[in-house]
């Protein structure tokens, strides 16, 4: 059985994947938060702006930390370093470096709003856009599954030998999964705290994202995938800090 294609040639041009899948996913992403972000009565004319910020950042964030838990493979491959189109980016990388951004453009461009209202609004449009971007992205990257497996829903990827875990479909599953999740408790009126949307997201999330890397892709000797499982369970337990404390100001 052949492994998934990661790109397609048409003529002289070459089209990777993994990153059109992913600028899908942000694009997606982009247009459900400026929706959830109207509907909340907060102003959009920022948006792109902060939007163009982050999704900057956070993909510097991710490579560098890739880059640095691999390191015994980058340091004498250097042109390596910006083969972004081969996948290999951080996911817990990307949020170190992108967050603190996010806090210092919130209070400059939304000073009207507090950081839990406005992350209660954004946070399902970002958990949705990952669930996409799980699908559409690291699915038809190199070395794109988890462990070796005999089992029928194996899959074959570039890169790998043998039929592996298709983690990337699975975290699509879970993330949307999560997204619904949110809107359900959303629309049921049980998120009536401004944060809890966020301190949910945060715990399902992050002990989820431990789970799979411990159980599904079978790397636990490695340094980056231990880093992974407890920088998850360290965003879990940040959502169980929002979630006990008292917010200054009602859910919108």
């Amino acid at each position: 059985m052949s492994a998934l294609p990661t790109a397609l040639h048409a003529g002289p041009f070459t089209f990777h994947l993994y990153g059109f899948g992913l600028a899908i996913a942000a694009y997606c992403s982009y247009l459900y938060a400026r929706r959830r972000l109207t509907g909340a009565g907060l102003r959009v004319e920022p948006f792109a702006r902060f939007a163009g910020i982050l999704i900057a950042s956070g993909l510097v964030g991710a490579r560098v930390a890739h880059i640095a838990t691999n390191w015994h493979y980058y340091a004498n491959r250097p042109l390596q370093w910006f083969a972004l189109w081969q996948g290999g980016l951080a996911s817990f990388g990307g949020i170190a470096l992108a967050l603190p951004l996010a806090i210092f453009f919130l209070h400059r461009w939304w000073p009207e709003s507090s950081r839990s209202n406005f992350c209660d609004a954004l946070i399902p449009a970002l958990v949705a856009g990952w669930a996409l971007g799980r699908v559409l992205g690291p699915q038809f990257m190199v070395n794109g599954g988890g462990h070796l497996t005999h089992q029928w829903f194996g899959m074959h990827y570039t890169g790998q030998m043998g039929a592996r875990v298709p983690v990337p479909l699975i975290q699509g599953v879970e993330d949307g999964l999560l997204w619904l999740g949110l809107l359900g408790l959303q629309r049921r009126g049980w998120a009536t705290r401004a944060g809890t949307l966020t301190g949910v997201a945060m715990i399902v999330w992050g002990v989820v994202r431990a789970l799979d890397e411990r159980l599904l892709l079978g790397q636990q000797s490695h340094s980056g995938s231990l880093g992974v499982q407890i920088a998850g369970l360290v965003l879990a337990l940040g959502g169980v800090v929002i979630l006990v404390r008292r917010p200054t100001s009602p859910a919108p």
